[in-house]
């Protein structure tokens, strides 16, 4: 066998079988294999995350399959959860990846970020400083800027309503108690809790974060607003800020 080894010529003889059946477009893959007619058959839960991705992406190119293009799109981050911290302009860096396929993923990332936040927490009651970190964390700890939001709580600390209040720093001067405090005012609701988050990942609060406190009780007082307390949220991991200063 030209100087070959049975076994040798066997491992050749798959390898070409393999890189051939690597070229397949989807179409032409075994009817099980296709991620949609796979999900169609056996439920979204039997699908891997690559396939998953290869059901948004839709098409591939000339040379790779959608699940070829889900596959390098998931090698750009460690986990599936970074891809929430992809813009437009990493996902288009991937060869078959353009505007409208990069904003789908991004569009479905986003989709996702919010269904397990915010609205979920409306009627929730807050029993302590965990049940803030449960309700925001996962939505949170993706974003890349500080982000302050208000939580506005009723007499029993049921979550009336969650404000956005301001991006950036803290200390930024821009941020205001009338625009803490508004809020609960317009609602006539009587307590709030103040959170947001380190995009470092380290929830360890800083000496303006401490600032900001003292100030938002002193005015909500004069308001007759009961700061409950003010959370800081990082990666997986959260501080608060009454616990560690004894408000």
């Amino acid at each position: 066998m030209s100087g070959k080894t049975m076994t040798q010529a066997n491992e050749e003889f798959l390898s070409r079988k393999v890189k051939s059946y690597e070229k397949l477009k989807m179409k032409e893959l075994p009817e099980m294999e296709r991620p949609y007619e796979k999900l169609k058959m056996f439920g979204a839960e039997r699908l891997s995350n690559a396939e998953l991705l290869a059901i948004i992406i839709k098409t591939g190119t000339k040379t790779e399959t959608a699940l070829d293009l889900s596959n390098r799109v998931l090698k750009l981050t460690n986990t599936i959860e970074e891809l929430h911290n992809l813009s437009i302009n990493d996902l288009k860096k991937i060869e078959g990846i353009g505007d409208v396929k990069a904003i789908e993923i991004i569009a479905v990332c986003e989709l996702s970020k919010r269904m397990t936040t915010c609205n979920n927490s409306i009627k929730t009651q807050i029993k302590s400083p965990k049940d803030i970190f449960q309700i925001f964390s996962y939505q949170m700890k993706f974003l890349k800027k500080e982000i302050i939001k208000v939580v506005v709580l009723n007499t029993k600390n049921v979550v009336v309503k969650v404000q956005d209040v301001a991006v950036g720093d803290v200390n930024c001067s821009h941020v205001t108690m009338k625009m803490i405090l508004s809020e609960n005012i317009r609602l006539q609701e009587p307590k709030l809790i103040l959170v947001h988050n380190h995009p470092s990942g380290n929830p360890d609060p800083s000496e303006s974060d401490i600032l900001l406190t003292k100030k938002l009780i002193e005015a909500s007082k004069i308001l007759g607003v009961e700061v409950l307390d003010h959370i800081v949220i990082g990666n997986g991991c959260y501080k608060s800020i009454f616990s560690m200063c004894g408000f």
